[in-house]
């Protein structure tokens, strides 16, 4: 059996990182130290698939949409990029989706501009869209529509998606609009450039379907958008959305039934599930909590996709509701963590009161440093390991924020996390800005970035040495990645010894 409609991406995203989110990112980077085969080996190993090529578990906004073709009617399925030849004769559409097309999102441009090596993310992506298969795909008359949370990316490469003929891009939510578009493609209408799908066309909860597949690391999402506005985030521009608990606990079953042995709950903020507008509130984070872990039971495991920091303080503050969730509900012999991302951003209150004056609330703007420490300590003490960002280069920074970042994050030393420096990206309400790039660093930018790497390295090897990879069949896999970061360390003060070069001239 062909599908019709195939929907995939590259290797680089169409992967489940050895069930490690945070190994996805090393994918962000150029291949360095070791051949590039190796490093997507490390990054982004291939996935299971059936006798038709679809993989066992698959990026979860791409299940989202296959889920909608599927309701309607339509034959389509997602399908490793390794396998989209088996569907030649059949396919007349190609939907492509991507968190990076052309590594100019964080941190891939961090890196691709530190080291002026091309990421591998992009150099991967590359080498699919011109694949044999999709070269032969596009020849026979198969329309492209590509879409997915980086379609902002295509606006900076017209000569591409002209020379791989890309029909159509959507950028934004694609649930309410994906139907109409396919069945123009399937008429051989003309189909729109692109498409932005604003806040009127962002599909409501009834129109979110339920997914027909794994997601990638059993990711679910519990909700959509986000209340506090910061500047530079385009999720601040969708409206909020809870996800009915009956809906998330199908999509656990889903993920269960195919085998996966963990849970991501995917939010902006999985605190402010069901919140008073920026408060938690701790009945339905406890009763989705406890309804989740009943259902994975004691040895798979859980964790967050993205949490404020300020709600992680309200939450401790008043109800101890986070050391009630790890310590009676989440922390056990095989559970021994969660892994969440956090925001720290900037460290400096005057620019946090101009890009992002509700990151702190309900705190006051002004003790944004203080609800960072307080909350990094917090989970810490609760056994959990935040990823957590930080901007270089926002409109309008001084060398005086930039040492206030740093000074925050010397002062975050005693916390198990990792934290890693983004280059501004213009996106959000600041999409109007420049970029900030390698010829923009300043002496101060060098001390911030090498504060963050020494902060990761140090706490990045207990990480591994603890939590990551300790069955005897990971060992070959634990000594690769111990190994990639000794290299790392050695590269990155040869690095930096080229930018304080760089700046000097």
């Amino acid at each position: 059996m062909g599908y019709e409609i195939v929907i995939t991406t590259d290797r680089t995203m169409m992967s489940n990182h050895h069930g490690k989110e945070f190994l996805g990112f090393v994918a962000t980077g150029p291949p360095i130290g070791m051949p590039e085969s190796l490093w997507l080996a490390l990054a982004a190993p291939k996935v299971k698939v059936d006798k038709e090529g679809r993989p066992r578990e698959a990026p979860y906004g791409m299940r989202k949409i296959e889920a909608v073709l599927v309701d309607a009617g339509f034959n389509a399925a997602i399908v490793d990029p390794d396998h989209i030849a088996k569907h030649i004769d059949s396919m007349r559409i190609l939907m492509l989706s991507h968190h990076d097309y052309f590594a100019y999102g964080p941190p891939s441009s961090e890196w691709w501009s530190i080291t002026g090596l091309e990421p591998v993310n992009r150099r991967s992506f590359i080498r699919f869209m011109e694949s044999p298969a999709v070269r032969k795909a596009k020849a026979k008359g198969v329309k492209i529509i590509a879409g997915g949370p980086a379609a902002w990316q295509w606006l900076y490469e017209p000569e591409l998606m002209e020379k791989w003929g890309v029909d159509t891009v959507v950028d934004g939510e694609g649930e309410k609009i994906v139907v109409e578009l396919v069945e123009k493609a399937l008429r051989n209408e003309p189909l729109p450039r692109y498409v932005y799908v604003g806040v009127d066309n962002a599909p409501g909860v009834n129109e979110i379907p339920v997914i027909k597949g794994a997601s990638v690391n059993g990711l679910v999402e519990i909700m959509r958008g986000c209340p506090r506005g910061c500047k530079f985030c385009s999720v601040t521009l969708r409206p909020l959305r809870f996800i009915p608990l009956d809906k998330i606990l199908a999509e656990v079953d889903v993920n269960l039934k195919a085998g996966l042995k963990g849970i991501i709950l995917h939010s902006e903020d999985v605190l402010l599930y069901h919140a008073d507008g920026v408060k938690p509130r701790p009945e339905p984070i406890l009763k989705l909590h406890k309804e989740v872990l009943d259902r994975i039971g004691g040895k798979r495991s859980l964790a967050w996709s993205h949490a404020s920091l300020a709600a992680v303080k309200y939450a401790e503050d008043n109800y101890k509701l986070i050391s009630k969730l790890m310590s009676e509900l989440v922390l056990n012999e095989h559970r021994r963590f969660l892994g969440v991302e956090v925001g720290i951003e900037t460290g400096s209150v005057r620019l946090a009161r101009e890009i992002m004056r509700a990151k702190a609330s309900p705190y006051p703007v002004e003790s944004w440093p203080k609800v960072v420490e307080d909350a990094f300590a917090i989970m810490h003490e609760n056994m959990i390991i935040p990823a957590a960002t930080v901007i270089l280069g926002i409109p309008g920074e001084t060398p005086s924020d930039v040492m206030e970042t740093v000074e925050l994050i010397e002062r975050l030393k005693p916390y198990r996390s990792i934290i890693v420096p983004m280059f501004f990206v213009p996106m959000g309400a600041l999409k109007q800005n420049k970029w900030f790039m390698r010829e923009h660093l300043k002496r101060e930018h060098i001390d911030a970035l090498l504060a963050m790497f020494n902060h990761t390295i140090y706490w990045a090897e207990e990480i591994v040495n603890r939590f990551y990879f300790n069955e005897p069949y990971h060992m070959p896999l634990k000594a690769l990645l111990k190994y990639f970061m000794r290299y790392v360390k050695k590269r990155v003060k040869k690095y930096m010894g080229k930018l304080e070069e760089m700046i000097k001239s």
